[in-house]
């Protein structure tokens, strides 16, 4: 056992050395631009050099676990002497020959396989790594390119000190809106984060000003304050004091219904109650939630809807409401072949600015006694013949032929009837083929127009032939013929290909065949008939009520314009139009544009992360205090705003002989 292990170990330790010597070159060149990037950005540098060293250290254990299970392949290819048996190395064989072969391959090892062999072996096996190397370098060259973000420099000009205020004291009051339920509280100067609509107020006991990210000033009188609602995140100065109030929007409510979990929840016949669950809840409290109860009730154009609206009773926790109900069919008012569709809705306490929302419509159907398959279809109404049987008529008529054939049924009259029910079913079957584009006979003789075509084609033809008409036929295509939706269509070719198979059967002798797919396509079309009722919540305009004492008075007082507001394309400040100019002219030291601040703070607006306006509006005040190297900050949030420029393509045009002719006469293209 000792030896074995000696000679996997002889072969496996030398060339798994070869190898590493081999990715050595690799693994060191990643660390390099990892230290090159560490005098300009050390956190980011020190992550690049963690990052290089773990993927080097993960590709020498990868490349050990591959030496270490394919090294007898290895040598089998790279060394034609040990004559494919390199695994008979690995370990002791059982068989007397492979022993015998290992022992003939063991004496070879000295004068066949050396270190030559193993480099050549790590040579063909490894391929350099410039994926994990160019990788590398791109991050580096991005640290070097890109300037770590620094924090906004004081005043640095001496007329902007002199305006600077000097720095007092400041208390923030935060009273957040009463709907939320928290408590107001004091202070001091730093980051905040409150509700929308807060009141934020800054107090001090000498007299200073400050200065919000949007350009409005707030005076702070000696022992006095200063108020603001907070509606969006903004940087705030006073002084040398900086910070920033970031704004918590009120979400909407979440509604679910637990129970039933299905969109359309089918009741089993005998069904004496169903459970219903419903849940709410908000982030600061509901105000009121509602289960609405449409019950739809008949069928084809005599269906009737009737409307029932709950309130949902409030628990302990006002920012939830969870309610659950057995109700019994009775209570629903629920009857056969009726369906109940059901919705939560939810609003929450904002007195302002309230949220609506409303849950899926889920609805619950109890399957009424089966009627007739085509006397109330989904498909659009049509002159039923006389003649034409229904589905389960048909089925009838089969499970009765069947039954017959048990008895002593003569030949003759098996055929006649078993043709007869084939020929029921190919009239329904072309029936439903009409509202797929099928042609059919059913209610016309397509002889006729045929016969017609033959007639024409005998005659001589001048210029009012009509030669779409003599030697074309008009067939209807499936996708034009029909107003189907693409599921309906597929019930439809599922109920005409079961027919198909139905009638194929009859007509074979083999009515017992025929009964499954009569019962698919009957199957297929009373998932028709369950489709026919759909609800549709009412969700169109209802105008307002009219005032009689106003009508045809030609008082215009309080009328609104039915004019559709401009969009936000429209609305677009008349300084935005000049900010590629502002941009241009913050790369430079030289004087920038009038109004240069409304335009930036305009365009900071439109940023679409807190972080990044915020930003923005510390680099409009720093620009605006004179600092000349935070220029390129705002430059940077600037033209991210910038709309980008059209790109003009050029048309390709023909180089033509009169073309060429006619630039040489100087003639202009």
């Amino acid at each position: 056992m000792h030896a074995d292990a000696d000679l996997r170990n002889a072969l496996e330790r030398p060339l798994w050395r070869a190898v590493a010597r081999r990715r050595l070159p690799w693994w060191l060149a990643l660390l390099v631009p990892a230290l090159a990037a560490l005098p300009v950005a050390w956190p980011a540098g020190l992550a690049l050099l963690g990052a290089s060293g773990a993927w080097a250290a993960w590709d020498a254990r990868q490349w050990r676990r591959r030496t270490a299970a394919q090294w007898p392949a290895w040598l089998d290819d790279a060394v034609p002497a040990l004559e494919d048996s390199s695994r008979l190395l690995a370990a002791a064989p059982a068989a007397p020959l492979a022993r015998l072969q290992r022992a003939r391959l063991a004496a070879r090892l000295q004068a066949e396989v050396g270190p030559a062999q193993f480099d050549a072996i790590a040579r063909a096996r490894t391929r350099p790594s410039w994926i994990p190397l160019a990788l590398a370098a791109a991050a580096a060259a991005g640290l070097w390119l890109v300037p770590a973000p620094r924090q906004a420099t004081p005043v640095t000009t001496p007329a902007a000190q002199a305006a600077a205020p000097a720095t007092v004291a400041l208390t923030l009051k935060v009273t957040p809106p009463a709907y939320t339920g928290a408590q107001p509280y004091e202070t001091v100067a730093r980051d905040l984060q409150v509700p929308r609509y807060s009141t934020v107020s800054w107090c001090a006991a000498g007299a200073t000003r400050v200065e919000l990210g949007d350009g409005s000033t707030l005076a702070v009188l000696a022992a006095g304050c200063a108020a603001w609602r907070a509606l969006d995140a903004v940087s705030w100065r006073s002084g040398a004091l900086r910070h920033d109030i970031r704004v918590t929007a009120d979400q909407p409510p979440t509604v679910t219904v637990a129970a039933p979990v299905e969109a359309v929840h089918l009741l089993a016949p005998g069904t004496a109650s169903v459970r219903i669950a419903v849940a709410a809840k908000d982030d600061y409290g509901i105000a009121r939630a509602t289960l609405h109860l449409t019950l739809a009730r008949g069928s084809g154009e005599n269906i009737r809807f009737s409307d029932r609206e709950l309130p949902l009773p409030q628990g302990p926790d006002r920012k939830r409401r969870d309610w659950q109900k057995a109700w019994t069919l009775a209570e629903l008012g629920m009857e056969p072949g009726d369906e109940l569709f059901f919705f939560v809705r939810a609003t929450d306490n904002d007195p302002e600015h309230p949220h609506t929302v409303q849950s899926p419509t889920h609805t619950l159907r109890l399957p009424g006694p089966e009627a007739e398959a085509l006397d109330a279809s989904a498909l659009p109404s049509m002159v039923k013949p006389e003649n034409l049987r229904s589905q389960r008529q048909i089925i009838i008529d089969t499970e009765q032929l069947v039954a017959d054939m048990r008895g002593k049924l003569p030949p003759a009259v098996l055929r006649e009837r078993s043709e007869g029910i084939a020929a029921d079913q190919a009239q329904l079957r072309r029936r439903y083929g009409q509202f797929l584009g099928e042609e059919s006979t059913l209610f016309g003789d397509e002889h006729e127009g045929h016969d017609e075509h033959h007639e024409e084609q005998g005659k001589p033809m001048n210029g009012n032939t009509n030669l779409a008409a003599q030697f074309g036929h008009a067939h209807d295509m499936e996708d034009n013929a029909t107003i189907f939706d693409p599921q309906t269509k597929a019930v439809l070719r599922r109920a005409l290909a079961a027919m198909w198979d139905a009638e194929k059967a009859l007509r074979a002798l083999a009515p017992g065949s025929a009964l499954p797919p009569e019962y698919k396509a009957l199957a297929a079309i009373k998932e028709l008939q369950q489709a026919e009722r759909v609800y549709l919540h009412r969700a169109a305009f209802e105008p307002p009520a009219i005032r009689e004492d106003k009508r045809l008075s030609g008082d215009a007082t309080g009328a609104a314009s039915y004019r559709r507001a401009p969009g936000k394309d429209a609305a677009i400040e008349p300084g935005a139009s000049d900010l590629p100019a502002l941009v241009r002219a913050l790369s430079g030291e030289g004087a920038l544009p009038a109004l240069w601040r409304k335009q930036a703070l305009a365009a900071a607006a439109r940023l679409p992360a807190d972080e990044q306006r915020l930003a923005a509006q510390r680099a409009v005040q720093d620009v605006a205090d004179g600092c000349v190297p935070c220029r390129g900050a705002l430059r940077a949030w600037l033209r991210a705003t910038v709309p980008a420029a059209p790109v003009l393509q050029a048309q390709a045009e023909a180089d033509t002989a009169f073309g060429r002719a006619w630039r040489a006469g100087g003639g202009r293209p």
